[in-house]
């Protein structure tokens, strides 16, 4: 009998931060890429460092992502990530907030 499949485990709090970052930095690097992003989450361009800091930023970031494939796709191959860990990185945002967890 064959020992079971270890399970893959999601990534950490910090690494889902760290690409949800890295994805808006793709976002920013691009002026279409970002006023249009802001035009549709309602943020101010002034007011972005401060929107960053709160705590459904990054998970917003990446859900933006998640609900446009052509830019989901156009991200994971310039950040050679995998679409899958997008989305991987969403969960575990959302698995690790407070307010998930009843906190």
């Amino acid at each position: 009998m064959l020992p079971p499949k270890p399970r893959k485990r999601g990534p950490s709090r910090a690494e889902a931060e760290a690409l949800a970052t890295q994805a808006f930095g793709f976002l920013a690097a691009d002026p279409e890429r970002i006023t249009r992003f802001l035009s549709l989450t309602g943020i101010a361009a002034e007011s972005v460092r401060r929107a960053a800091s709160e705590p459904g930023f990054l998970p917003a970031v990446l859900d933006y992502f998640l609900n446009d494939e052509a830019l989901l796709v156009a991200f994971a191959e310039q950040s050679a990530t995998a679409p899958e860990a997008i989305i991987a990185a969403r969960a575990a945002l959302d698995s690790a907030s407070p307010r998930s967890r009843g906190e």
